[in-house]
Formats: structure tokens, sequence, C-alpha cells
């Protein structure tokens, strides 16, 4: 697999737009440090940053197909993305969900006009490598392999450089790798001294036991309350094109995340998932050096008894 090019990138700007907005970059309310700055994919229409690869992967799907409708597999924001742009588009959509996906992201799926149906995580997380599920119909859109998604994706590097040109590095929540590695492909080929960093949890980390092993390998995974990101395995494809694109991966705990999500509601009144935080927890680490720090705070979508519990200082 190779990585979107800037004309790809450029060009999905068009159609991520008539979908998504220009998200916002606002600094991290903090009292000491460096400057970190916060790209605040959350305050999208579906509450995270999946409404822009699927605007330009579904975009792109010819008429003709595009009759058939549409389908993916994921823990729900992507399946919120597809189906707002199929939604808009007036096409069917259908999602593979896994039994874990949280009550918030299944009933915001419910209110877009998709059918979800559930499987095991283990069922789930095979539908990626075999893009086939018994009863799906249509285009399957892959939530990060996928070089159209990973464009669409892209177009947060174009605004970073636009808005924030003496960036020193950049942390992305690490899922399957396509938000990761589309910025980190738009930045290379804008701004090539800028590293990007993935933001792992420990336990759930895949790509930086992979870096470690200089390998993809596989992982016991646990699910969390951070949904978004972690997985039992890199896909090869992703991983070869992951270790080319990004700097390394930082790993932080559930505690630190949690930590994160308060902070973010404490000081900059913005609520995060677990995903979206981790790129936060990562920069408050000092893992990461520079003097002005962008974390991609890549989606909201957080349950709120998870955030009531968070709030009051616990981890869920």
């Amino acid at each position: 697999m190779k990585p979107p090019g800037l004309p790809e990138i450029e060009s999905a700007r068009e159609r991520v737009y008539a979908a998504a907005l220009r998200s916002p970059l606002v600094r991290l309310g903090v009292d000491e440090g460096p400057e970190i700055w916060l790209k605040l994919e959350n305050l999208q229409p579906i509450g995270s940053f999946k409404i822009r690869g699927s605007a330009n992967a579904i975009g792109l799907i010819p008429p003709e197909e595009l009759t058939a409708g549409v389908w993916t597999a994921s823990a729900g924001n992507m399946a919120q993305g597809v189906a707002w742009n199929a939604r808009r588009l007036g096409v069917p959509c259908s999602v593979v969900v896994p039994e874990t996906a949280p009550r918030l992201k299944l009933d915001a799926i419910a209110r877009l006009g998709a059918t979800a149906v559930k499987t095991s995580v283990a069922s789930w997380f095979e539908v990626f490598r075999t893009q086939r599920f018994e009863g799906m119909t249509g285009r399957f859109v892959h939530a990060f392999m996928d070089r159209d998604v990973m464009a669409g994706n892209g177009t947060i590097a174009l605004e970073l450089v636009e808005d924030l040109p003496n960036v020193d590095a950049v942390i992305v929540p690490f899922g399957g790798g396509g938000l990761a590695c589309g910025i980190a492909a738009g930045l290379r080929a804008l701004a090539p001294d800028v590293p990007v960093y993935a933001s792992e949890v420990v336990g759930q980390a895949p790509f930086a036991e992979s870096l470690r092993a200089g390998r993809a390998v596989s992982i016991p995974y646990t699910p969390s309350f951070v949904d978004g990101i972690g997985g039992p395995h890199v896909e090869p494809a992703m991983w070869e094109l992951a270790e080319d694109l990004l700097a390394g991966s930082v790993e932080i705990t559930l505690a630190d995340t949690a930590r994160a999500i308060r902070r973010l509601a404490t000081r900059n009144r913005v609520v995060a998932e677990g995903a979206g935080a981790s790129s936060v927890a990562a920069a408050l680490s000092g893992a990461v050096r520079g003097d002005k720090i962008v974390c991609i705070v890549s989606g909201g979508n957080l349950d709120p008894s998870s955030l009531a519990t968070i709030l009051q200082g616990g981890v869920p």
C-alpha cells in the first residue's frame, strides 16, 4: 500500500468540506511546559474525524455503483461517518459493530438511518482483513486501509500547516493507522521536518509492540473505555506504511487518558473520548520534544457514564 500523495489530499478538500468543517486549533490550558495545541475533530458534525475520510471515499464511488449502498466495520465513529455521508447522498448503509460498542455510538448510528449488525470482537476484527460479512451488500468502505479514506484524513495536515506553520511535532491517536498515516503523508509533502507520533494505550498498543519487535505482531487485547484505538494487531500493509511515515509511538495508561479527559473538560470545556484524549495524555507525558506540539483530538463520543466516572476522579 502506498500513502496518498499531496495532489490526492488537496483534491479531497472539496468532497471533505461538503460534509465536514475545518476544525479549530486551540491552546490547551496548561500552566507550564511546551505549547500544546488541540486540533478539535471532536467538533465535527458526527463528533469525530471519520467524517472526512468517509466523505472523500464515498464521494469517489461511481454513481451507478453507489446506488447499491455502502457498508463498513466500525466501533462507532467510522460507522457514523459512513452513515452520515450515505444519508447525505441518499444511499443505504449497513455497519458491522463489535458487541462491546457503547450505546452512545449505537444510538447515533440508528439516528443516521443505518442498520447496525453486532458480532463478536474477534469476528469484527476479522472483517477488516477479509472485507466480507454475511448479509452485507454494496461497496465496503474500509475504516483505515483505503487511500481515499487516508487522503480525506490528510486534509487535517493541510489545515495544520496553514494554521500553525511553526509546529514542532504532531501526535495522533493510532487505531488502524489511517488517521496517523494520512496526516503524516500530508506533512511529509508540506513540512517534512515535522515528526508525527502515534499515541496508544499500554496493553492495547499493537503498533508500539510491533516497533519493538521490528515486524507486525499480534498482542493480547482487552477492551476498555478507550474503544476507538487499540486492537490485537496492526494490519501488515498498514504496519509497513506506519513504520515508514511515523516517528514512533507514545504509550500512556488508562489513568493517564482519564486525567487528560478531565484536563480537557475542566480547562478547555472540551469533551473528548478516550482515543481523542490519548494524544493529549501523550503530550502531557513529556515524551515528545518541541515547543509547539499539536494533538489530534480525534473524537468526542464518550459514553456519559464513563465521562461521569472520569470527572469524579475515577477510571471506567
